[in-house]
């Protein structure tokens, strides 16, 4: 039993050394220019980006979503990018999002419209994210949209929130993501239950230090079912953003799953099999679908946040991904 014990405790001590090293490299610009610059690696890390992302394209997005929308699954849709660093990049941005929700309310699709703050002007100027995310959440609201934003590094998030509070208290369809590994979490959750925002709560997949949040472990995953079933009991719109089963079993085991405030929310490419178990089981599910060139950082994230997809990916590299649709 001893010996059994310890190969499990150097599994787990590997796969978190992986993770760590993901994270790490997903924010070093050093590595991504080598990699772009690369005619070896850009390719073959390009074909394993392919189960995880929708296509380069706004057009490649609209697809794929109709598709899934055709099989009972809502979407959420993200035009990929973040840490855009001049004024005329982040205009350029939200163009980019005005043009997908234009295109979305012609084809008559219903979608979340997902993004990241820094990608429209947090890295400039907070003063510029929080105008264009009001001309963006005014937008959506004329098609009817919902506009979700994500969470990103923790110096970020106090930012990130305030600009949530002011926009939300203007338009009733923006809603917010919540990293359950941060410490500060179990104060800003409360705080935000004032908010009538849906909630999207995820564990966290950037790389923080011990002082300001917890690592992946049973603590976490507690930490998550009691912020899910907070926001669940106070009738709070609320996304469960996890592909984590055995959460997912516990909160349909205490019946929380069913009720109409609720969703289950994974990304494109990741747990198709068990999104589709659950569409079949009549629970509210949305797919997260992205598109766009800044694949990059998305990959490395999607590989960190569960390691066996390196092998997925090693796959691909191999043998190009023929899609997901078969799988949904």
């Amino acid at each position: 039993m001893k010996q059994v014990e310890d190969v499990v405790t150097l599994f787990s001590k590997e796969e978190s050394n992986v993770i760590k090293a993901l994270k790490s490299i997903a924010r070093n610009q050093q590595v991504k220019t080598k990699i772009q610059e690369s005619e070896e690696l850009y390719p073959l890390l390009k074909r394993a980006a392919k189960r995880f992302v929708a296509g380069e394209t706004k057009e490649d997005g609209i697809i794929e979503g109709r598709e899934l929308l055709n099989k009972g699954y809502a979407i959420s849709l993200e035009y990929i990018g973040e840490n855009t660093d001049s004024v005329e990049e982040c205009e350029c941005a939200k163009e980019r999002f005005m043009d997908l929700m234009e295109s979305l309310g012609e084809a008559s699709m219903s979608s979340t419209i997902s993004l990241d703050l820094s990608h429209i002007g947090l890295s400039v100027h907070s003063g510029i994210a929080l105008k264009n995310l009001r001309e963006l959440a005014a937008k959506a609201k004329k098609y009817s949209l919902y506009i979700m934003i994500s969470m990103e590094e923790s110096n970020k998030t106090d930012r990130i929130i305030e600009i949530y509070k002011k926009v939300s208290r203007e338009y009733d369809n923006v809603g917010l993501t919540l990293q359950v590994h941060l410490n500060r979490s179990e104060d800003d959750i409360l705080d935000l239950l004032h908010y009538p925002g849906k909630i999207r709560l995820v564990k966290g997949a950037y790389q923080e230090p011990p002082n300001l949040a917890i690592t992946r472990s049973d603590e976490l995953n507690n930490r998550y079912l009691q912020f899910a079933e907070l926001l669940i009991k106070k009738n709070h719109l609320t996304s469960i953003a996890t592909h984590d089963e055995s959460i997912i079993q516990e909160l349909k085991k205490r019946g929380h799953l069913n009720q109409d405030n609720v969703e289950l929310e994974m990304l494109y490419g990741v747990r198709a099999d068990l999104m589709k178990c659950l569409k079949e089981g009549d629970y509210k599910t949305r797919v997260y679908l992205t598109y766009g060139t800044e694949w990059y950082l998305y990959l490395c994230h999607r590989l960190a946040e569960y390691p066996p997809n390196i092998y997925v990916a090693l796959t691909d590299m191999i043998t190009p991904h023929k899609g997901n649709k078969s799988l949904y």
